[in-house]
């Protein structure tokens, strides 16, 4: 955790909904290979704690220096124990000299953080503009994701009964959306999002 609390803020008030860890980092030039190799060992540490449910990572454009990366945890209680462990103190102490500005995170529940802004400057984007992103992703997902789950359906009957069939396919569209496509989008049309 860093020691300038005023950077970092928690934005979730029910300790037991599913929370994202959002940590930017800017760093020094020539410093980019030896945080990548440091990302590998923390990810991997965080991992080893309780309630993480994934990691992804946003790297900077061509000639940015900013990276976010974002960690899922299943509960408020078990981001807490993450941010306040000493592994986390230690691995963050071993880096901090790359950082052009202290570590810094916010806590968001739910998929609030895909919609955080990017500056501190910057405003929250209107609830419109996040629903109609939101069903952008989802909208054709329901339609393209169950046609390429039928032959499997079909050929394993048990997976395609009730309750089953939509657990394989609201997982699958879930992971796309988290891990694969909203980053990448809301990073795309972040020009309109927050104006």
């Amino acid at each position: 955790m860093s020691a300038n609390q005023s950077a970092n803020t928690i934005d979730a008030a029910n300790s037991n909904d599913s929370v994202a860890l959002v940590i930017q980092h800017r760093l020094r030039p020539g410093t980019f290979d030896r945080y990548e190799q440091w990302l590998r060992v923390i990810g991997a540490k965080a991992a080893e704690y309780p309630g993480q449910m994934g990691l992804h990572v946003i790297r900077p454009s061509a000639g940015g220096n900013d990276y976010t990366i974002i960690v899922r945890f299943a509960t408020m209680a078990d981001v807490e124990r993450w941010i306040s462990s000493d592994d986390r103190k230690r691995l963050i102490g071993e880096i901090a000299d790359a950082f052009e500005h202290e570590d810094q995170f916010h806590i968001h529940p739910g998929i609030e953080y895909w919609f955080s802004p990017p500056s501190p400057t910057q405003k929250r984007p209107s609830a419109w503009k996040q629903w109609l992103i939101t069903t952008s992703v989802i909208w054709p997902l329901t339609m393209a994701i169950p046609p390429i789950f039928k032959p499997l359906f079909n050929a394993v009957p048990v997976l395609g009964t009730w309750g089953v069939r939509h657990a394989i396919i609201a997982s699958a569209i879930v992971a796309l959306v988290v891990f694969v496509i909203m980053p990448r989008y809301v990073r795309a049309v972040s020009g309109w999002l927050y104006r």
